[in-house]
């Protein structure tokens, strides 16, 4: 999953919010360095990219993909769920989708100490060009696909399928949001049996029988 499920799957503490976000940047043993909650949160982000990639939802979404982009299937599905999210919001949080995106904004430039520095570093963009707003359009998904393939092709330094993928999502837009709405409660109730609800107040608040 990318930012927006990991923020809305996180608990209510500011640490469970910076801990799910940062669990991309922290890579192999996470140490002691961190808050207790914001470890926490770092291993409940590894747990639901492991959930979610091992779902025969998930995969199925990515097989979807034509074979030129498969390889890029995972990136592409991360994204577009993410979109789809966004597209659903009322039907999984009683919470103005605005107003969330705004109060993470505030959270994240308010503790950016204790961020990783490469996150550090992007958040005034992260911030600036509203990228968890953008999600809300298929244009914002595209762009943010075409961003990823500008990164691969100056780090590899070779062209890559990956720009213009946003087509994929548009070809398989309504199977892959039937995708996301059986998926996503599956993932909601997993998160939940690891405990986060728990402590989780209004920022994880689905909307039931919906």
């Amino acid at each position: 999953m990318n930012y927006l499920a990991h923020i809305f799957l996180a608990g209510d503490s500011e640490e469970s919010v910076l801990g799910n976000l940062m669990g991309d940047f922290v890579k192999g043993p996470i140490g002691n360095g961190f808050h207790p909650e914001i470890e926490k949160g770092i291993r409940t982000h590894r747990k639901v990219d492991v959930f979610t990639d091992s779902h025969e939802i998930f995969k199925a979404s990515k097989k979807l993909m034509s074979p030129e982009r498969r390889r890029f299937a995972g990136v592409i599905i991360d994204l577009a769920f993410d979109h789809l999210l966004s597209r659903n919001w009322a039907s999984y949080s009683d919470i103005d989708l605005g107003s969330f995106i705004r109060d993470t904004y505030v959270l994240l430039d308010k503790r950016k100490a204790v961020l990783p520095e490469k996150f550090r570093l992007f958040l005034p963009r992260m911030i600036g060009e509203d990228w968890l707003g953008s999600y809300r359009t298929l244009e914002g998904i595209g762009t943010a696909l075409d961003r990823i393939s500008e990164r691969l092709r100056r780090r590899f330094h070779r062209e890559n399928k990956l720009r213009g993928a946003i087509e994929e999502v548009e070809s398989n837009y309504r199977d892959l949001n039937n995708n996301f709405n059986i998926f996503f409660p599956e993932l909601i109730s997993f998160v939940e049996d690891l405990g986060i609800a728990e402590q989780a107040g209004p920022r994880f608040s689905l909307v039931r029988g919906s």
